[in-house]
């Protein structure tokens, strides 16, 4: 009986669905233990093998804590909004939600392509996923869920004092009592004071349009990064120098109004939070750095309605004028105050349009112009270019009352601070670069320097330590914590500052001018937004002809013709109906792509439930994920949103606890190897890699399939691949072959370098496919592939096969004593691989197999007493072959839930050492290996371990020594 990957997968795979054996129960006696992967987005160019290697850990994990007696949650699900689906629906003429189907489920599309489906591809690789709970976020019995969420925020406030989210109703009743003066809220900038009898005075609409400025989701104009190609806004992640990432368009910053989330709110609680969970380090400084806290003082500079003593452009001459205009700045060093040699705006601030003067107003609307074509992101990592306009204008100092010249520079963010900075040279670099860049022209004064025994004629002193401050006043003499101090107490006295603590962090926009998204549960009257009843969820996707916006520029909501809201018949009806007095037109926007991904994780506790996203009992019980694997380019996007919205839903009395992920682990990459042609500039001829010589070139990606191991080009088959190289030219070496070159790069379809799992899983099986994507080396680490490793797993798997079962003779495990060699083998495997899980050191438990497995063999090794549990250890990563064992050992049941074999000590005292490692003769760890191993195992063995790859940090070491039984010492 041979070993047969496809038929022995396929029986388990459906004897795991017909089962329901990863089932987890909601009010199990066992202890919980939930495994959560980040769901995918369904494209429908399928999995690549690189998209299960986390899938793949934490199903080796979720298995093993089965093993361990634990109840495990293990879902998943798909994230199916997106602007992905609706701009292949544009290009197609399909329905989004057909190709999303298709994408999830498998089937032909309208253009006749055959598509895999994810949910096949997912069950092929054998995951142990409790499919019961599947989650789809274009479900319409999902999204209800989502829209009341963004009920819940809209009627919410959060109050500073409390440091929590509260009902609206609440601040109403405060208003209604004591006006807004001594409310401590987070909301707008210059909210208007009023009393309770303004308050009481005041009509529907204006309390409306003062609640906006305070509840946890409003509308307001907002800079936004437009996408005119794309018809939408898009986020900062979401736009790659300077274009979309989808389609390559330009994107360009506007004003419009959206919904925004006042996540600013927990900055502070966001911040403390990151202390309590088990995340890498280099997520939480990414979080941290994107929260941006900072303490210092916030400084108003007068730039109308002062009378100046110098000299200053006409009109600003004047003694008093009507009103009275500041510029906001925000400082974290106001003991430099007085080195204040100039002032930046933002080009998008408010004020530039109104202070800039005559003279000015060319150059300014050219440098607006120019700037809004260059994303938020793209600015803030241009260090090197210098460029910014003079608007002519003059601030006032408000110690000096100096006059000083107001700039604009797309340096400066207008959702960043203030929008504003108070230019200090002589302790800033890059305010120093500035000065300099623009020294000698109109409105560039000489640079100050207020630090004494500080030469700055090369450079800016940016040191707080050390620092006397001179040249400033009251603050002569004094150092930087001193200064400050005093500086912030003058502030508050002349009433232009105050001490602040201020945060990067802004609210995020949660409007997208898109077709496939949550649909806001929201209509308007009289311009002011209005909640529909929770009783009312869901307010469905209406269809649409097209998918691009209107004529007029509405988002393709606008093309609706049932998009009305009757508060009546409380229902979605004709938008021809809107009369505006009983029938209302609804939002024309959708919700972004992270809407549906920030409290997933709760909806997978109760799946079914029809009333509640999910009930009080199943979050009890559940509380939050134990372990949740996924990618670190989410760092700042769906992770921050998801503990924003888990701690809101936390206030509310929804959520059980604060953070949502108690530990976080972020899979590498795995990397393509990429093929290229090389096309002569200006022609149509091909040259082969060995013969470029003095050639210029176009490298020219070529699908890795028409490629051999010998890195040969099938030229018949690229000729044929696409209509433009039909009639190329092929330059050849002697032998008449056409070499290409090769590249490591990320997987991706783009690159034709992908791998599918299918074509791995058909040849060689899952069991095999999973093996490897573990033994590739740490989980965290990007890493090649090479579909050249994968027959010696391959080969592995049917040697553990031979163990138990002969070829002619059927099942040959007997009932003998094992020896203690045998004892020894299994023990130190149990003991390995329970560590390396716990550990998350995947790779090293692979090669333990294969040690354990080549041990047996040799010693003949065939006792029920040691196979037994070998299958059970193996069964994590190799589930369908264990089972089948498991099986044909006599058991009638699934080997999902036998208990994890218990590691005996006694079977590895006389066997084993405990080696010091040892770099540069300094020891830094120590590892328990078995004395038997050969030097050059035991140096296999330390190159893999992630303390050894911690400790080289990428460098390889010039000699390796290892005595075995003595020493491990790496040098150089």
């Amino acid at each position: 009986m041979k070993y047969n990957p496809n038929e022995i997968e396929a029986k388990w795979q459906k004897y795991w669905a017909d089962h329901q054996t990863f089932a987890a129960e909601n009010n199990s006696e066992k202890p919980k233990h939930y495994v959560l992967d980040m769901f995918p987005y369904p494209s429908g160019a399928g999995l690549h093998v690189g998209h299960p290697l986390g899938y793949i850990a934490s199903d080796v994990y979720s298995r093993f804590k089965r093993h361990q007696g634990f109840n495990v949650l293990h879902p998943m699900g798909y994230d199916s909004f997106g602007l992905p689906a609706e701009q292949y629906a544009i290009q197609t003429g399909q329905r989004p939600e057909d190709t999303t189907r298709v994408n999830i489920d498998g089937g032909t599309d309208k253009e006749g392509k055959e598509i895999a489906g994810y949910r096949k591809q997912l069950d092929k690789i054998g995951f142990s996923f409790d499919w019961s709970r599947e989650v789809r976020t274009s479900n319409p019995d999902y999204y209800k869920h989502t829209q009341w969420i963004f009920i819940q925020l809209f009627n919410s406030w959060y109050c500073k004092k409390q440091g929590k989210a509260f009902n609206i109703e609440t601040l109403v009743q405060v208003f209604s009592e004591e006006g807004n003066i001594l409310i401590e809220a987070v909301c707008d900038d210059n909210v208007a004071i009023f009393t309770a009898d303004e308050w009481n005075s005041y009509s529907d609409d204006q309390k409306e349009k003062i609640l906006l400025q305070y509840r946890m989701t409003y509308l307001a104009e907002t800079e936004v990064n437009w996408c005119p190609g794309l018809g939408t806004v898009l986020a900062n992640d979401e736009i790659v120098n300077g274009v979309s990432e989808r389609g390559g368009y330009p994107v360009i910053r506007k004003k419009m109004t959206q919904w925004s989330m006042r996540i600013s709110a927990y900055a502070e609680r966001l911040l403390q939070g990151l202390n309590d969970i088990d995340w890498s380090e280099s997520i939480k400084e990414s979080q941290r750095n994107w929260i941006g806290k900072s303490v210092g003082a916030l400084v108003k500079f007068q730039v109308s309605g002062f009378k100046s003593q110098n000299v200053v452009p006409s009109d600003a001459t004047s003694n008093v004028k009507p009103e009275t205009d500041f510029i906001e700045v925000f400082t974290t060093r106001p003991d430099t105050i007085f080195g204040v040699t100039f002032m930046t705006l933002a080009p998008e601030h408010d004020l530039v349009a109104k202070i800039t003067t005559a003279e000015q107003k060319a150059a300014v609307e050219a440098y607006i112009e120019k700037t809004a074509k260059r994303s938020e992101r793209e600015r803030m990592a241009d260090v090197k270019t210098i460029s910014g306009v003079f608007t002519g204008a003059y601030a006032e100092h408000p110690f000096t009352k100096e006059p000083i010249p107001v700039w604009i520079g797309d340096y400066v963010l207008a959702g960043y601070g203030t929008g504003a900075v108070m230019a200090v040279p002589c302790g800033d670099e890059r305010d120093y670069a500035f000065a300099n860049f623009f020294k000698g022209q109109n409105g560039m004064p000489e640079i100050k320097n207020i630090f004494a025994n500080v030469d700055i004629s090369e450079a800016a002193y940016g040191s707080k330590d050390n620092v006397e401050i001179a040249n400033s006043d009251f603050l002569n003499g004094l150092n930087y914590k001193t200064a400050t101090k005093a500086v912030i107490q003058e502030l508050e006295k002349i009433g232009q500052g105050a001490g602040k603590t201020n945060y990067r962090l802004r609210d995020a926009v949660f409007s997208r001018q898109r077709y496939w998204g949550e649909p806001f549960p929201v209509y308007y009257v009289n311009g002011l937004p209005k909640m529909i009843d929770t009783q009312h969820l869901p307010i469905i996707l209406p269809e649409v002809e097209k998918y691009l916006p209107t004529e007029d520029g509405l988002p393709p909501l606008g093309n609706a013709a049932v998009w009305a809201w009757d508060t009546k018949q409380n229902k979605v009806v004709n938008t021809d109906l809107v009369d505006h007095v009983t029938i209302f037109p609804l939002e024309l926007n959708t919700m972004p792509g992270w809407a549906g991904s920030s409290w997933y994780w709760m909806r997978y506790m109760d799946a079914h439930n029809e009333n509640e996203f999910a009930g009080k009992e199943a979050l009890a019980y559940w509380e939050s994920v134990d372990l949740y694997i996924g990618g670190s380019e989410h760092a700042t996007g769906h992770l921050l949103y998801s503990r924003f919205w888990n701690k809101f839903l936390k206030d509310k009395g929804f959520a059980p606890t604060e953070e949502p992920f108690k530990k976080l682990i972020n899979q590498g990459m795995i990397l393509g190897t990429s093929a290229f042609v090389y096309r002569i500039e200006g022609t149509n001829s091909f040259i082969s890699k060995n013969k470029i010589g003095d050639h210029k070139v176009q490298p020219i990606h070529a699908d890795v399939s028409m490629v051999n191991s010998s890195d040969e080009l099938d030229i018949e088959k690229f000729k044929a691949w696409r209509e433009d190289y039909a009639e190329a030219e092929f330059i050849t070496d002697e032998n008449g072959k056409y070499i290409v070159g090769r590249e490591v790069e990320k997987m991706s379809k783009s690159k034709y370098n992908v791998v599918t799992p299918d074509d791995i899983c058909n040849e060689y099986g899952a069991d095999t496919l999973r093996l490897y994507e573990m033994f590739l080396g740490p989980l965290e680490q990007a890493k090649p592939w090479n579909t050249a490793g994968i027959s010696g797993v391959f080969g592995f798997l049917k040697k553990l096969w031979r163990l138990y079962v002969d070829e002619n003779n059927g099942l040959i495990v007997n009932d003998n004593e094992p020896t203690k060699d045998n004892l020894k083998s299994l023990h130190k495997t149990i003991k390995k691989v329970a560590e390396d899980i716990e550990n998350f050191s995947f790779n090293t438990s692979v090669s333990q197999f294969m040690i354990c497995v080549n041990e047996l063999s040799a010693q003949n090794c065939h006792s029920r007493a040691i196979l037994e549990p070998l299958a059970i250890v193996i069964s994590s990563y190799a589930p369908h072959i264990a089972e089948e064992l498991w099986s044909l050992l006599g058991h009638n049941t699934s080997i999902s839930t036998v208990a994890f074999p218990v590691f005996e000590a006694k079977h590895l005292v006389e066997s084993s050492k405990e080696y010091p490692v040892s770099f540069n003769g300094k020891m830094r760890f120590t590892i328990e290996l078995p004395l038997d191993l050969t030097a050059a195992q035991i140096e296999e063995i330390i190159m893999k371990d992630e303390r050894t790859l911690r400790q080289l940090d990428g460098k390889t070491p010039n000699k390796v020594i290892i005595v075995p039984g003595k020493i491990i010492n790496l040098v150089g």
